[in-house]
């Protein structure tokens, strides 16, 4: 299944036993694919910081270079046309394939995944095991100006901390909403259950900050 969203420029699947495929998958699939046909000149593929750490973990095992941007399509854009890159893309589904189009396009996108899908004859979801997502937690804290983040030593200490103690097994990013007085708040980790204490715990710290 595919679906769509309001202007179209997204796209998200599930696999024939309803399970999600989203943006990250789906870029690992169109990577892979592409690099086995020679369609990945520069080796690389750029993604922004929200990208899931397993979707690092599978380029490398595959030997494809990730460059990262901040979050946003226009950031991947820019850096796929300063590197040279032919592909790129964002976990919400919105990927670029720049022999084809200069922004996302969610049917270009389906078209490609079903190609994949139809060339190899494999079904989505033996696809999709090209890597493992790990459980990712997000925490939106409120709070009275998300602007003050950015000197917020204890905030930054607590993330040292934290990241320190997850080591290569987890990831964590704090960073300020774009548009609302929010501190987001993400954390990967090995098991949600990490994932989640170490997300409450920093929200934790936001809170007190900057709350």
């Amino acid at each position: 299944g595919l679906a769509h969203d309001g202007d179209a420029d997204r796209l998200l699947a599930v696999d024939e036993h309803g399970a999600l495929v989203d943006g990250d998958v789906i870029l690992a699939i169109a990577a892979l694919d592409a690099r086995d046909r020679g369609q990945l000149p520069t080796g690389t593929v750029v993604t922004t910081v929200m990208t899931n750490l397993g979707f690092r973990q599978a380029m490398a095992d595959h030997g494809i270079a990730v460059e990262q941007t901040a979050v946003g399509d226009r950031y991947v854009l820019e850096a796929m046309r300063a590197g040279g890159h032919s592909l790129g893309g964002e976990q919400s589904g919105h990927l670029i394939f720049l022999d084809r189009a200069t922004t996302g396009d969610g049917l270009l996108t389906g078209l490609r995944l079903l190609s994949v899908v139809a060339r190899t004859g494999q079904p989505l979801s033996e696809l999709a095991k090209v890597m493992r997502r790990l459980p990712q937690v997000l925490v939106n804290v409120r709070v009275a100006d998300r602007h003050a983040l950015e000197g917020a030593a204890a905030v930054w200490q607590a993330v040292a901390d934290e990241e320190a103690r997850l080591g290569d097994r987890g990831r964590v990013l704090v960073r300020p909403s774009g548009t609302e007085a929010l501190v987001r708040v993400m954390v990967e980790a090995e098991t949600e259950q990490e994932a989640k204490a170490t997300a409450d715990r920093l929200a934790a710290v936001v809170t007190t900050e900057l709350g």
